[in-house]
């Protein structure tokens, strides 16, 4: 069982409280036969989430999510490896908020190793994405600043 949710809800003491059916609950059907997919074949399929890049990046986020609520490390890994290789400098302020309020620290280093890399802090912070991210996620910013100095000196 790939999923320590799945199964204490199947199996543990929460068995007994349940129906014969389990609902899942907060997950789009095409994440949820996504997800579903990774948990019989241990794979994603070669498109996730149409042709678009965003709708792509948006898709493998949701099953980020879903990953993270399951307790499915693996799934995790692999969604946050995949999102690393799409920021751009218009997304990594948003991408690093996302990986904050999820626990992604291989996507939080990933977002602060972009934003330090030469002559890309200024522009991530004339970003919007930065806007928000220092109005809703200000530890997020104090983290930017302690590992300045790290970066700084790379």
């Amino acid at each position: 069982m790939q999923s320590p949710v799945f199964k204490a809800q199947l199996y543990g003491p929460m068995k007994e409280k349940m129906e014969q059916q389990l609902t899942i609950q907060d997950m789009q059907p095409d994440t949820f036969r996504t997800f579903l997919r990774f948990i019989y074949t241990d794979s994603l399929p070669p498109t996730i989430g149409g042709r678009d890049e965003d709708d792509r990046r948006e898709m493998i986020r949701y099953l980020l999510v879903a990953a993270d609520r399951y307790a499915m490390e693996r799934l995790k890994t692999i969604c946050q490896g995949m999102l690393c290789k799409t920021l751009t400098v218009h997304t990594v302020a948003a991408m690093l908020a996302f990986a904050d309020q999820h626990h992604c620290s291989m996507l939080k280093d990933a977002c602060m190793e972009f934003i330090f890399s030469p002559n890309r802090l200024g522009d991530v912070e004339e970003s919007q994405g930065y806007a928000k991210l220092k109005t809703d996620c200000p530890t997020v910013l104090v983290e930017i600043l302690e590992k300045s100095s790290k970066f700084c000196k790379i």
